[in-house]
């Protein structure tokens, strides 16, 4: 099992984030499995050409998503992140839901509002 990751330089999306967007689209595919050991922030970014801080700020997001998991010097491991993503979605939708109510939301409007809000992220 290898990392395979490209990054587009004639993208507008930063190098940082196109490779948290891959890391993450993989891991949470199974490509990547739990436990995969990733390759060093300086391995990784000698591979793809990319500065050490750039590789070590997608690292530093994964890390927030709950995608992967950093154990020291054993390494920067795939987590089990399924749950962790899981649970943080719920606690938005909970966050979001309890505000709707408060402004006097409709479920009709507060729907159109998340449907909205997701189709706008997802064109990005």
């Amino acid at each position: 099992m290898t990392l395979k990751i490209a990054i587009d330089t004639d993208s507008a999306t930063a190098p940082y984030e196109q490779l948290r967007a891959r890391i993450a689209e993989q891991a949470r595919s199974g490509r990547l499995p739990v436990g995969y050991r990733l390759p060093t922030v300086r391995g990784l970014a000698g591979e793809l050409g990319l500065a050490a801080n750039t590789v070590a700020k997608a690292y530093r997001a994964l890390e927030t998503d709950g995608v992967i998991e950093t154990r020291g010097r054993n390494g920067t491991f795939v987590a089990a992140a399924g749950d962790a993503v899981e649970r943080e979605a719920a606690e938005a939708a909970r966050v979001f839901a309890e505000r709707a109510v408060r402004l006097g939301l409709g479920q009709q409007a507060a729907r159109a509002a998340v449907d909205d809000a997701l189709r706008a992220a997802y064109a990005k």
